[in-house]
């Protein structure tokens, strides 16, 4: 079995390469196809599995929905008071938000555990660079 990080051939019933001693059976994080907000929901033990680039797209989508959902909560608390909304829908928007919040918190941590620190801001410009070095590589 060859191993990933360093190439160097070891036998078939090792766990852990001869050189480097890094594991030989693990699945490094490759790019997917597609990334959609419902992706985020996913435990933290899948998350941990996803490429950073896809990470950081995924990122980006929480953020987008949790802003929404912030906008939509403020909106509703600043509503006239002749205007009638029941408490089920402020409840409702508060914990989307709430909701938004904690899966952007566990994105951000996988991040900082490996990039060292989280973005402040994800924008095409940082998105296409990042593609283009792994392409590269």
């Amino acid at each position: 079995m060859i191993c990933s990080y360093c190439n160097q051939e070891n036998g078939e019933v090792e766990k852990y390469c001869s050189f480097c001693e890094a594991p030989l059976r693990i699945n490094r994080p490759k790019l997917r196809d597609y990334i959609a907000l419902n992706h985020a929901e996913l435990p933290f033990s899948e998350l941990s599995l996803f490429h950073t680039y896809d990470l950081l797209v995924l990122l980006r989508l929480v953020r987008e929905e949790r802003t929404k959902s912030y906008n939509l909560m403020r909106t509703i608390q600043k509503a006239p008071e002749d205007v009638f909304i029941d408490s089920d829908t402020l409840a409702f928007a508060e914990s989307e938000y709430r909701l938004y919040s904690a899966r952007m918190k566990v994105i951000e941590g996988i991040l900082i555990d490996r990039m060292g620190y989280k973005p402040k801001r994800i924008d095409d410009k940082l998105l296409e660079s990042l593609k283009m070095k792994i392409e590269s590589n």
